[in-house]
């Protein structure tokens, strides 16, 4: 079995081909004016936003709300995102305040939905007092404790192992005192790694 430190890294591996060619940092260059184009009205820069975004705030949704949610809160996003843009002040990268929006999205739709355990890519998590059946494979066990956290600590660990953000980049996107992100995240990862081990991790 791999430790607990290699299974944060499958998951941040796997999250690579989402991202790809389609990472804000790609296209950062050419953000500021279709921002600027988006705060007039611009509904060609609007769908080009949404080109070079969608992907990073879908594969975020379905890991924070489920995947049968995922497309719909998404849209959720983009609507917020173009109702609020005049208010990015360029403070911070654009992708952080994009993340704050999907975030906040994220946690509204789960307060309405009253949902305290999600589903993860591909199925219900498994039932925490039946043994893990034995063909359950690393990333598919990740999944299932990942979904089992908190929504404000998947936010966070999601943001930091697999999105890439810095310390400072996470206190703007979650909108916390940079002192508590450190705290937030070693919550975080030790209450992960104790859904692992109900789930039937071996160390």
């Amino acid at each position: 079995m791999a430790n607990f430190a290699s299974r944060r890294k499958e998951l941040s591996s796997a999250s690579n081909t989402v991202r790809g060619a389609t990472a804000w940092t790609d296209v950062q260059e050419k953000i500021t004016q279709i921002v600027q184009d988006c705060k007039k009205g611009d509904h060609a820069a609007q769908r080009r936003l949404y080109e070079v975004s969608h992907q990073n705030v879908y594969h975020l949704m379905v890991r924070m709300v489920g995947l049968q949610d995922a497309a719909d809160v998404t849209q959720q996003v983009f609507l917020q995102a173009f109702r609020k843009i005049g208010q990015f002040s360029a403070r911070s990268q654009f992708g952080t305040w994009m993340y704050r929006v999907a975030v906040n999205e994220a946690l509204q739709h789960l307060r309405r939905s009253k949902r305290s355990r999600l589903r993860t890519l591909e199925q219900e998590p498994m039932d925490r007092s039946s043994n893990r059946q034995e063909n359950t494979d690393d990333k598919e066990l990740l999944e299932q404790a990942l979904a089992l956290l908190e929504p404000e600590l998947r936010s966070a660990f999601l943001l930091r192992e697999v999105e890439g953000l810095s310390y400072s980049e996470l206190a703007d996107a979650l909108e916390i005192p940079s002192g508590t992100v450190g705290s937030r995240l070693n919550r975080a990862r030790r209450e992960l790694k104790q859904h692992l081990i109900e789930l039937g991790w071996e160390t």
